[in-house]
């Protein structure tokens, strides 16, 4: 059976390229590997070992570098001489196995199964349903939208899908706070990435907003973004000449870039597919003197295609800011301000004939006639009609027909996305429970003393002592403790024993604060707790959130410091405790924002323990009486605070609470943020709303998504997936499991840390424990592990054993799996029109193709597998006969690629003929859709038809079967 020269690969070590037998001692054989250099030793009756031979009509190489077409095959002494031509010369050759090339690799399923390369009969089964879900995946609507950590919120969902589909978004996402505009920005990113719209991204936000962002990205959707600052710059650039070009997604502030100008001109050479601006209403603009700020983004605004901005301040509060956004957005469209006030009149005009549609009022001949005069190009005469129709379904789809109409002729419909919470359902009410207690004779001490030892003391200074007493006694004695005396610990403690089963979330100013609350709960009662603030690690703040997330054995109280709690979602708790108050509305919100969002399940208690006849009462009835800013979200904050600074701060710094004082500046407060709520009110854009709502299509979008995340294929994929590449799994929960790499893992598994992955299907289990990731189509490790699946040797190569006394015995079937493949740029999407589809054939003895009467599944459950060893018996045995099916079979699955390119052709000419007409009929009529988005169908349209064309047919797997009687 062996013998000399003879050539072999390992069924084991198929790395070490082909080996050649030196020596045969006894029962004893030795292999060297030239390409790899190694040697092996094995016994011969247990050898490992599969014999190389090939076939006439193969090409092969020999170790000098030249080919041969294998013509015949002789044998001489136990070695094989293939005789043929050689390709480079013609000249007729004969070559003996020794001197094949050492480097033979066997990828293609033919190559590999004569070659004795067979693999487990599951890898056969797992590669073929991946190919299954990739060709579904490709032209799933959902794609992209499904892989956020996020709760199912429709707005969110809805304009995501609208936006990200676009070639070059560029819109402004205004929703009021809390509505989720960071997500909204996210899920545009992470959609465009996937479908290959885009491939880099870079994300300009205020410095304090850095951390928040890289971790929304990062837990949320599975975003590395990478943050560039003065250090990063200095030490990319003495490695490349522009440090932006080293990373896909890139992270920094607004303040480096306007205080680098180095880096900012190497910012503008770098190539961005989006640009993503938060806080864009810092960005201040006059006509004549727009601000260095404002300066620095038009820059890069102008050089990206894409560009998102995020701003939650309301278009009243600043007509020209408002104005100078839409002017980023587009500079050619938005380039006078005189001339948009006087399109705005016309805007005004289209909300006003909308009204009474969107109020479902019945219309007067009036409001018709202005109806019709408004949308004259069009014949409406049937939604007309179809508005007093019986069937309530009937008039609802008849006014969003003629809503949908309407807003195509708003100057901002298509750029401008805002929701308020007026509009969007799902808040919960806010609970405010005071607490007054009685200022410690030592805080007032220590307020003495620090007055009288700095007399030069500012009043925002002396406010800011009289509002955090604790700092200054601390600052004063650092050896004492103000826990040990300060009435708010000790009814921080009688509020967690009387709700012992429920989560608190504590905010305060600093993090000293936090991390002495956090010794004193602990020490006095025992109490479970956790700090969270900016002096810890990433990893550090992680373990603490999941410590206080978690059901068993966790914290029941989670203390922040002010800047510790940003970018955090903690909607799972209920009570929060506000140890004392920021002087600034925005960041009371920001607090109460930590559980106030859309998605809470319950109403939120907000406990404020103040010290009376203080500053801090007066700042906590500012806030209370005069902005309602403890029970309702406070939009007008930030402007009514700047009015009124002055007094308050003036009164804050005051040593004595004068009461007569501060009811007069609560009344004044209350007067001016009454009126300017019934200003923002009276400006609300209805129309803009219902469009950026989504309405029931948006809510539809939320169901598909929770349907999806109902079903087990991707479960019943991923735990097989896991088994065959040998990842532990052991159960975290009932929804979650742990994953570590196995001791004989077959290769570095995608998203797979060293020290393990927790994972979920479960999205309320991701949602509220976010240390464990949750996989869905969109994830990495999924994205990963199907493309391990279909792009590694494992499982194109299989035999089996068919038993079924009805057939006769030996008989046999070949299985192919052939792929309908086609290569283009990734922002081309060609996969949306011609995904990458699975064609099977299954053939019998005679080359009958019976894979339209037997389906996969069919088939695959009569199956068995076999061993290796009989598995290569059974091929050498039929090796002659397979061949001809091979060419068999690959004309049938010919036959079958006109028809698929075909269906591609159409779904491209259809889908962008109708895409393209829509755009150039609205941008008759509504000038923000920009002409290149008009011609970047047409050419993409003209694109895609050039590539489908060249779709080609790869072999990808075949499985043998073999007919058993038993």
């Amino acid at each position: 059976m062996f013998a000399l020269g003879q050539r072999w690969i390992s069924d084991t070590e198929s790395d070490l390229g082909l080996g050649t037998i030196v020596a045969i001692e006894g029962r004893m054989l030795t292999l060297l590997f030239p390409a790899s250099g190694e040697t092996r030793y094995y016994a011969q009756a247990e050898a490992p070992l599969t014999r190389v031979t090939f076939n006439v009509g193969d090409e092969i190489s020999s170790a000098d570098g030249f080919k041969v077409l294998v013509s015949a095959i002789k044998q001489q002494h136990e070695n094989l001489i293939y005789c043929g031509q050689r390709s480079d010369t013609d000249d007729y050759i004969e070559l003996r196995e020794t001197f094949l090339d050492h480097f033979i690799s066997f990828s293609k399923p033919q190559d590999r199964l004569f070659a004795g390369q067979i693999d487990r009969f599951d890898w056969f089964t797992l590669r073929y349903q991946a190919w299954q879900q990739i060709h579904q995946q490709q032209q799933n609507p959902l794609q992209g939208l499904v892989g956020a950590r996020i709760s199912l919120i429709p707005h969110q969902l809805h304009i995501a899908n609208t936006v990200a589909k676009r070639h070059a978004p560029r819109v402004l996402l205004a929703d009021e706070v809390g509505l989720g505009k960071t997500i909204e920005a996210g899920l545009i990113i992470h959609q465009q990435l996937i479908s290959g719209l885009a491939s880099r991204v870079l994300i300009v936000v205020p410095e304090t907003l850095q951390h928040q962002w890289l971790v929304e990205m990062l837990r949320r959707f599975n975003l590395h973004f990478a943050i560039f600052d003065q250090e990063r710059c200095e030490q990319a650039s003495l490695d490349t000449a522009n440090p932006f070009d080293t990373e896909q997604l890139v992270l920094c502030s607004l303040s480096f870039l306007k205080n680098s100008p180095r880096w900012h001109q190497q910012a503008l050479e770098s190539q961005w597919d989006l640009l993503v601006v938060d806080e864009a209403h810092h960005l201040q603009w006059q006509q004549d003197n727009p601000s260095e700020d404002y300066s620095r983004i038009s820059e890069l605004a102008e050089k990206t295609a894409g560009l998102i901005l995020l701003t939650a301040t309301p278009d009243q509060l600043g007509h020209q800011s408002h104005f100078a956004r839409l002017k980023l957005l587009d500079s050619d469209r938005f380039h006078s301000y005189e001339q948009f006030v006087a399109e705005e009149k016309n805007y005004q005009h289209i909300a006003t004939v909308a009204k009474p549609l969107l109020n479902q009022e019945k219309l007067s001949t009036t409001e018709i006639a202005a109806l019709e005069n408004t949308l004259s190009e069009s014949d409406i005469s049937i939604e007309l009609s179809q508005l007093n129709a019986s069937d309530i379904s009937v008039q609802q789809n008849a006014r969003q027909q003629l809503l949908e109409q309407l807003l195509d002729r708003h100057g901002t419909g298509r750029i401008l996305f805002r929701n308020s919470r007026a509009s969007v359902q799902g808040f919960p009410k806010r609970q405010p429970q005071f607490m007054s207690l009685t200022l410690p004779e030592q805080y007032a001490n220590a307020l003495k003393v620090h007055t009288s030892l700095n007399a030069d003391l500012t009043l925002a200074q002396r406010g800011h002592a009289y509002l955090f007493p604790e700092q200054i006694f601390q600052a004063l004695d650092p050896s004492a403790s103000w826990c040990q005396f300060d009435p708010r610990v000790d009814y921080l403690l009688q509020l967690l024993k009387a709700h012992k089963h429920e989560k608190f979330l504590l905010i305060c100013a600093s993090a000293a604060t936090a991390i002495a609350l956090e010794e004193a709960v602990r020490t006095q009662e025992g109490i479970r707790a956790a700090v969270f603030h900016e002096g810890m690690s990433i990893i550090e703040r992680d373990k603490s959130a999941a410590y206080f997330a978690q059901e068993d054995y966790s914290a029941q109280l989670l203390l922040c410091s002010e800047i510790g709690s940003e970018g955090r979602n903690f909607q799972f708790a209920h009570h929060l405790v506000l140890f004392d108050l920021p002087l600034n509305p925005d960041l009371l919100e920001q607090r109460i924002g930590r559980l106030d969002r859309i998605g809470q399940q319950a109403d939120i208690q907000i406990h404020v323990p103040y010290f009376s006849q203080s500053a801090q009462q007066l700042l906590m009835q500012w806030y209370d009486q005069g902005l309602n800013a403890f029970s309702q979200t406070c939009q007008t904050g930030r402007v009514i605070f700047e009015q009124f600074a002055p007094q308050l701060q003036s009164l804050l710094a005051s040593s004595s609470f004068d009461s007569q004082a501060v009811e007069t500046l609560i009344t004044d407060t209350a007067s001016a943020n009454q009126a300017l709520k019934l200003k923002l009110e009276q400006g609300r854009d209805l129309l803009l709303e219902i469009n950026s709502g989504g309405g029931v299509s948006a809510q539809q979008l939320a169901l598909s998504i929770a349907e999806q995340d109902q079903a087990t294929v991707l479960p019943m994929l991923m735990l097989k997936a896991w088994d065959m590449f040998g990842v532990n799994q052991d159960d975290h929960s009932d929804t979650s499991i742990v994953l570590t790499p196995g001791d004989h893992m077959q290769c570095s598994f995608p998203s797979l840390a060293e020290d393990g992955t927790t994972v979920t299907f479960d999205r309320a289990t991701a949602l509220a424990q976010e240390d464990i990731q949750l996989l869905t189509w969109d994830h990495p490790m999924v994205r990963g592990t199907l493309d391990l699946l279909t792009t590694e040797p494992q499982g194109n190569s299989s035999v089996a054993i068919l038993v079924n006394k009805a057939l006769p015995a030996g008989s046999y079937f070949v299985e192919f799996n052939f792929i309908v493949e086609a290569s283009a740029p990734a922002q081309l999407q060609l996969n949306r029109y011609l995904p990458a589809t699975p064609i099977r054939i299954l053939l019998d003895k005679s080359a009958t193709n019976l894979s339209a009467k037997v389906s996969f599944e069919q088939l695959n459950k009569q199956l068995k597998p076999v061993g290796r060893q009989t598995a290569s018996k059974l091929v050498n045995a039929l090796q002659s006969l397979v061949h001809p099916l091979i060419s068999q079979a690959t004309h049938f699955a010919e036959q079958q690629l006109p028809l698929i390119q075909a269906q591609a052709v159409q779904q491209v000419t259809e889908q962008l003929n109708q895409q393209h007409q829509r755009l150039t009929a609205l941008r008759q009529l509504n000038p923000s859709v920009r002409a290149d988005e008009v011609d970047a169908v047409l050419e993409q349209k003209r694109q895609l038809l050039d590539y489908v064309s060249k779709a080609r047919l790869k072999l990808d797997a075949l499985r043998l079967i073999v007919v058993s009687s038993d």
